[in-house]
């Protein structure tokens, strides 16, 4: 329902909301008009139209055929009103049922139908003139301004009063197929750089586990320097050691034999001493001895016998040897007498 109309016995009461024109005839001539009308009439030989005054909004859904003969889905919209309600009751059929205040026909059907033929040729004639590429690139911008210029000048609409207040296109869009073909190359490229960047961050990862290697080896190899100094330095500290200890030794030795020697010639010469004194004092008591007499002689020897009786077991006296001892010994008694 359009307008809301009541009844009351035979009149009729129609009332219109502000967002629509409402024209009323009477026996073919026009009596009433203006937005949001509210009035009482009588049905017979009475007409009355709604033109609606508010934007309406005509999605656009059309396939062409770009210049290399690849389909094109354009989607979109446009947004359009009434300028002029009693030029468009004249060309349009508004009429509505003044019972039941619906309209009798389809008038905002015939006009959206026309709005989008006259868009769906402008779309047409930009897709058959350029290839499938361009379209995709800059289809967008290019196409909105064609419909908008081509619908904004174009004198069927004017003529019957329906001005283009916005168009708007969505989106450009190949079939699914070619556009999967399209993406192909820029999903190649892009693989490609990322197996790029992948061979680079490996090549990298090797690089620098390679300079890892070669510092390591390098690293042992100044150990192994280090370690062949340390060995050397240690083989001279021994081999000096060593001979520290052989010099030592034979200082020692060398000391050793010295005092061996030294020893041995003061015990050599302690020999010499004593042997030579008691050569002097035998010498002495030599000399003594030959300057004593034989009853001398004979009595120390006596004394040195009576000193060794004890270790004596057996002594043997010829006749001959006392015989002579005691004369010796009485001879000298009486010697020692006489003085």
């Amino acid at each position: 329902m359009v307008i809301d109309v009541s009844r009351l016995l035979f009149a009729r009461h129609l009332r219109a909301e502000p967002t629509s024109h409402v024209l009323f005839y009477k026996g073919g001539a026009l009596r009433h008009s203006g937005a949001g009308l509210a009035f009482w009439f009588l049905p017979l030989g009475a007409s009355v139209s709604v033109v609606p005054l508010d934007d309406r909004e005509l999605p656009l859904l059309f396939k062409g055929r770009s210049a290399d003969f690849q389909d094109v889905t354009v989607n979109g919209a446009v947004t359009w009103r009434v300028r002029n309600p009693e030029d468009v009751a004249k060309r349009v059929d508004f009429a509505v049922d003044v019972d039941s205040g619906a309209y009798t026909k389809d008038p905002l059907d015939r006009i959206a139908a026309t709005i989008t033929q006259l868009a769906g040729q402008l779309a047409q004639a930009y897709l058959t003139s350029q290839p499938l590429r361009a379209v995709l690139k800059d289809g967008l911008s290019v196409i909105r301004g064609a419909l908008h210029e081509g619908l904004m000048n174009d004198e069927g609409l004017a003529s019957i009063g329906v001005e283009i207040v916005a168009v708007r296109v969505a989106s450009v869009l190949p079939t699914s197929e070619m556009e999967k073909a399209l993406q192909m190359p820029t999903r190649e490229k892009i693989q490609q750089e990322a197996d790029e960047a992948t061979f680079g961050r490996r090549a990298l990862a090797v690089d620098k586990e390679r300079a890892i290697q070669e510092n390591e080896l390098q690293n042992q190899i100044e150990l192994a320097k280090r370690e062949e100094t340390l060995i050397a330095q240690r083989g001279q500290n021994e081999r000096r050691r060593a001979q520290e200890t052989a010099e030592s030794k034979r200082i020692e030795a060398e000391a050793a034999a010295k005092n061996v020697k030294v020893n041995a010639e003061a015990q050599a010469e302690s020999i010499r001493v004593l042997e030579e004194a008691k050569v002097n004092a035998e010498k002495e008591r030599m000399d003594i001895y030959r300057e004593l007499s034989s009853s001398t002689m004979m009595g120390l020897a006596a004394r040195e016998l009576a000193g060794k009786l004890q270790t004596i077991e057996h002594l043997n006296l010829s006749p001959d040897v006392l015989g002579s001892l005691l004369q010796r010994v009485l001879g000298a008694g009486a010697k020692r007498l006489e003085e």
